[in-house]
């Protein structure tokens, strides 16, 4: 992105209010689509202006709407787990495993994929694995899953050290595009196996957050929120707190679009204190 959107700070003190440097050709790649870029980039949830009264005629929507800065799907969804503090984190346990993280540090590194995006004062730090939930499916069916749960034991270990991964190749948190699989041997009992491929995975979220320690973000504390399909499972949970060595609890909320209202309230109360009116008026 930076290649293609070069960016700089307006200055030294305010980290809030970003320009795009009007280069047309950065490290010699055209970029016509340039001109449509906003001379100003404001912070996910700050607020920008009312609407005009053209766009309000085409939307029908009253004319003091206010229109506040957005953000993506994914990171309207951590804004929903509610998770506010640096070093904190959210875990979304879907298809693959992704981990996001306050953090007073910028981080962003292309060999990992780990990139950093700006929201409020701190920097949301993430990066993805390979590994997940897909790899579950390749053996287990959501019955299956079901019936074998209550028969994990989080507090004995398996030790049997996997790396789970659906196909060779891992980004993070090693990044080797021939890495690959290692889920042999398999034991004869389903539950010890399906227990370590949870071990496994629960490993690479671990080594994930090191990771991400050590290229200069903040220090994992105080808790993990999950998202995903993941967080319904008190076993595996068990196994990756014991492995995270803070709580791991699941998100009250996790829709994006509970994060962008959110988003919208804050703009809506930042407004509100210019004009010296409480958010409901």
């Amino acid at each position: 992105m930076s290649r293609l959107w070069p960016w700089k700070p307006v200055d030294t003190i305010s980290s809030e209010t970003l320009i795009w440097i009007p280069d047309l050709a950065a490290d010699g790649i055209l970029q016509p689509f340039a001109p449509l870029l906003p001379a100003r980039v404001v912070a996910p949830g700050a607020p920008v202006a009312t609407l005009e009264r053209r766009v309000a005629g085409e939307t029908g929507l009253p004319l003091d709407c206010l229109v506040c800065g957005g953000t993506t799907d994914s990171i309207a969804a951590f804004v929903a787990a509610g998770v506010t503090e640096a070093g904190q984190a959210v875990t979304s346990l879907g298809s693959t495993l992704a981990v996001k993280l306050l953090s007073t540090t910028r981080v962003d590194d292309a060999a990992y994929g780990v990139y950093s995006h700006r929201l409020g004062d701190v920097w949301l730090v993430g990066g993805a694995s390979n590994s997940g939930g897909a790899v579950l499916r390749r053996f287990f069916t959501d019955q299956q899953l079901q019936e074998l749960t209550p028969r994990l034991d989080p507090d004995r270990p398996t030790g049997l050290n996997y790396y789970p991964l659906p196909s060779p190749g891992e980004r993070f948190p090693v990044a080797d595009p021939d890495l690959q699989p290692r889920m042999v041997p398999r034991p004869d009992d389903d539950a010890v196996f399906l227990q370590g491929l949870l071990e496994g995975i629960s490993q690479i979220e671990a080594a994930a957050y090191s990771r991400l320690a050590a290229m200069g973000a903040s220090p994992l504390k105080e808790q993990v929120v999950t998202a995903g399909g993941g967080a319904v499972n008190p076993k595996w949970t068990a196994i990756r707190q014991r492995l995270l060595g803070v709580p791991v609890r699941a998100a009250e909320q996790g829709e994006a679009c509970y994060g962008a209202a959110l988003l919208a309230r804050q703009g809506a109360r930042q407004a509100a204190r210019k004009l010296g009116l409480t958010a409901s008026e």
